[in-house]
């Protein structure tokens, strides 16, 4: 078993894990985050197996990535498994997605954020970033975030919690 947390100079290597819900600005902030801290960057968009897979990959966050050093990608046109990716335990991490800050994930990681952000911004955001072909699956994603946050209220466990409701407003 090959555990990702490594250390530099006595220090435990950055694990940082974003999470909220669908268009709330989790890749925007990894996107900003990841080169000023060297991180690697794993978007569990990238993992998730199909559309009802939440559960499933908040699950191999802690299984695959932070126990093993690794994460399988999905491929989404297939819809089957592909390869495997490994990380790099000296290099810090950022893990961003739906289910990614669970509290069994939250114990393994260094630092845990949640981005907060209306519904009706969120969904108009996303929309426009994914297209008409997110469409059909809003609600059924939005339920599976609505059951991970109910059980596992990423928000309480997050060390951050990054408000943007701010840019939905029409000032």
């Amino acid at each position: 078993m090959n555990r990702i947390v490594h250390a530099v100079d006595g220090q435990p290597v950055p694990i940082v894990l974003i999470d909220g819900r669908s268009g709330s600005g989790k890749s925007t902030l990894a996107c900003d985050l990841a080169p000023r801290l060297g991180a690697q960057l794993v978007r569990l968009d990238d993992l998730y197996p199909g559309w009802d897979g939440l559960e499933e990959g908040s699950r191999m966050v802690g299984d695959d990535i932070l126990q093993r050093a690794r994460w399988r990608r999905w491929d989404w046109n297939r819809a089957a498994a592909a390869e495997w990716n490994f990380i790099d335990g000296d290099v810090p991490l950022i893990i961003e997605g739906s289910g990614s800050l669970s509290r069994a994930n939250r114990s393994r990681a260094t630092f845990g954020v949640w981005v907060e952000l209306d519904e009706p911004t969120r969904k108009k955001r996303a929309l426009h970033r994914d297209g008409e072909s997110y469409a059909p699956f809003w609600d059924r994603w939005a339920a599976q975030e609505q059951m991970f946050f109910d059980r596992e209220r990423p928000d309480l466990v997050a060390d951050l919690r990054i408000d943007r409701s701010w840019e939905g407003r029409a000032d």
